[in-house]
């Protein structure tokens, strides 16, 4: 495709104003629009987004002028019609399949015909969701890692009828924006959440059945093999309510009973005990509750 001048993010939750930011600051003159319907999001997506770059300056990651371009090329919008010139569309909205087709089929009437449809789906069929669209060539996954500023991991995803074209455009983007890139084909969970999930799923039932407490679970993993959080923890940081969603994509694509949920996590899920964002999930967070997405 020709030179990228616009890309348009929809959904201003956690991982959608991080990939904004990841945009506005690797790519110099590319104006960037963030779309949410809730505009009490976008403005709180802008006020942290601010924040997160006025951050990365007075560390000295970013120049001063790096940062004020980045904040100049950043565009909020409620209106999906702003779209309509962007070379790139990357979609990060609820982990639903049926809500992410319909904003694609708006999107797909929306975009310029040059346009790429990406969509940030951590477990979702690209090939399903790329079929609500007449341009089933330029729909692609790229899943960014949570949170996008700091995870280095892009894993792109080609559908069925994904193109050479569009699957060369959407890593020499990913590359402009100083991401690490795999590749997966369009099977459940993809690489990281077809590994990751289920991890995390046996955790809970290790918690679920006995075998020991939240505490030394998490710190078994940490200690015992050098991750970094362990797989509660991760998971309230994650939303209990995506990794339920994940799993039971994994369970209904893959066939296999070993994707099952544990009854847990369901239980937790049913109760709002979400995580982080909640305030409470495997763990209590206090009063204020912390953002958190999907991985």
């Amino acid at each position: 495709m020709s030179e990228v001048k616009s890309i348009g993010v929809v959904g201003s939750g956690h991982m959608g104003s991080g990939i904004a930011q990841v945009v506005a600051t690797a790519m110099q003159g590319v104006d960037v629009w963030l779309h949410d319907v809730d505009s009490n999001a976008l403005s709180k997506a802008s006020s942290s987004i601010s924040s997160s770059i006025n951050r990365l300056v007075s560390k000295s990651l970013l120049s001063q002028g790096a940062g004020d371009d980045a904040l100049k090329q950043l565009r909020f919008t409620s209106n999906l019609e702003d779209l309509r010139d962007a070379d790139f569309i990357i979609e990060a909205i609820v982990e639903s399949e049926e809500v992410k087709k319909s904003l694609f089929v708006k999107l797909d009437k929306i975009a310029k015909a040059s346009a790429i449809l990406a969509s940030n789906t951590s477990s979702i069929s690209i090939t399903r969701l790329a079929s609500s669209t007449t341009r089933p060539r330029q729909v692609i996954g790229m899943h960014f890692m949570n949170p996008p500023p700091v995870m280095k991991l892009i894993e792109i995803v080609r559908g069925a009828d994904t193109s050479d074209e569009t699957f060369t455009a959407t890593k020499a983007l990913s590359h402009r924006l100083g991401k690490v890139v795999i590749t997966s084909q369009d099977y459940s969970g993809f690489i990281v959440n077809r590994i990751l999930m289920p991890m995390i799923n046996e955790a809970f039932f290790a918690l679920y059945t006995g075998v020991s407490t939240k505490e030394d679970i998490d710190t078994g993993m940490k200690l015992g093999t050098n991750h970094p959080m362990g797989p509660l923890e991760l998971a309230d940081f994650i939303g209990l309510d995506v990794c339920l969603s994940i799993m039971r994509v994994l369970h209904a694509g893959l066939g296999d009973n070993k994707y099952a949920p544990c009854p847990l996590l369901v239980q937790y899920v049913d109760a709002g005990r979400l995580g982080r964002k909640r305030g409470i999930g495997v763990y209590e967070y206090g009063k204020e509750p912390k953002s958190s997405s999907h991985l």
